[in-house]
């Protein structure tokens, strides 16, 4: 038999169920006007909080502005500055490049597979590997264990362990030599990855019809991979685009991580990024014109990643 998936009959069916419907239109706000109510508490937030310091931001990156002073008008200069004159900047796209790559298909690729396996245990125990793989993400303090680890004397972890075992006769400076320190903010960025996406894929899991497996094995599946290929991937549309999202946010607000453990400004700029490069001129050096014409190359970068990875989830999504 061949494997029918069910979100395109789904699809299929909801496409022949709306046959003979008016569009919506503007007209229509008064018949649904308490949904449009219950909307408008986040709608106004969201305004407020996302779309007007976005606008705001990318007017501030056409002027010269200082905090203390009118906003001037300057028009392209910071542009034209910023992929001409600065070199720190062409080092800060190339280390968040470089880290998102890694750290979002590997980080994404943890959270959907522990998410998983944790979803195949009993309820206590999955609720608390929940909590346990969940815990970083919100904890704060976090860094101090890291620090300790990668320690650059003879006491920390890592050199600790190593000279005992004979492998090294002095300790590696592994948050000041260039030649580490991106390989371990990559590393500890992606331990802390495992937040929202991961509690969305968990819910997705949960949400699944058991009675969709009961089917596929009827239609022809036979094993665990096809049963999530054919059957749990595609019944988890939502949760795939919302957890590629906070990935790639994620990836590429790379920052807060390198600044705590290798400093900022980092030796040789090693771990510098762009949200590091937005922060020292935006809060060390209050050219927030500057900082802003960063800002919104930054936002058109993370946009089009969205843009990308939303259409090759839609279209994995989609599949018969």
């Amino acid at each position: 038999m061949n494997v029918r998936n069910p979100i395109t009959v789904f699809r299929r069916a909801r496409a022949i169920s709306s046959i003979g419907k008016e569009h919506w239109t503007l007209r229509d706000v008064p018949k649904c006007w308490s949904s449009y109510m219950m909307l408008a508490p986040f709608f106004l937030l969201f305004t407020f909080f996302v779309v007007l310091p976005v606008i705001a931001g990318v007017a501030l990156s056409f002027t010269h502005f200082n905090l203390l002073q009118i906003p001037k008008w300057a028009g392209l200069s910071n542009y034209l500055r910023l992929f001409l004159d600065d070199d720190i900047f062409i080092i800060a796209i190339k280390n968040t490049l470089i880290s998102a790559v890694i750290i979002g298909p590997v980080g994404y690729a943890a959270c959907l597979f522990l998410a998983w396996l944790i979803n195949e245990l009993p309820r206590p125990v999955r609720v608390l590997m929940t909590f346990i793989f969940y815990a970083p993400s919100i904890s704060g303090n976090l860094f101090v264990v890291w620090s300790y680890i990668f320690s650059g004397d003879s006491v920390g972890m890592i050199n600790s362990f190593l000279m005992q075992l004979g492998v090294l006769q002095e300790p590696i400076q592994f948050l000041t030599d260039p030649q580490y320190m991106l390989a371990i903010v990559i590393i500890v960025q992606i331990w802390m990855s495992l937040g929202t996406s991961f509690l969305s894929f968990i819910a997705g899991f949960q949400g699944i019809d058991r009675e969709q497996y009961e089917a596929g094995a009827i239609d022809g599946i036979r094993n665990r991979w096809q049963e999530f290929t054919k059957l749990t991937m595609p019944s988890m549309g939502p949760q795939l685009l919302f957890g590629a999202i906070m990935s790639i946010s994620g990836a590429f607000s790379v920052g807060g991580v390198a600044a705590t453990l290798t400093g900022m400004p980092s030796v040789e700029y090693a771990t510098h990024t762009i949200i590091n490069h937005i922060a020292d001129y935006g809060t060390l050096r209050y050219e927030m014109g500057y900082a802003s014409a960063i800002s919104v190359v930054l936002f058109a970068i993370v946009l089009i990643a969205n843009a990308v990875v939303r259409q090759v989830i839609n279209a994995f999504a989609s599949q018969d």
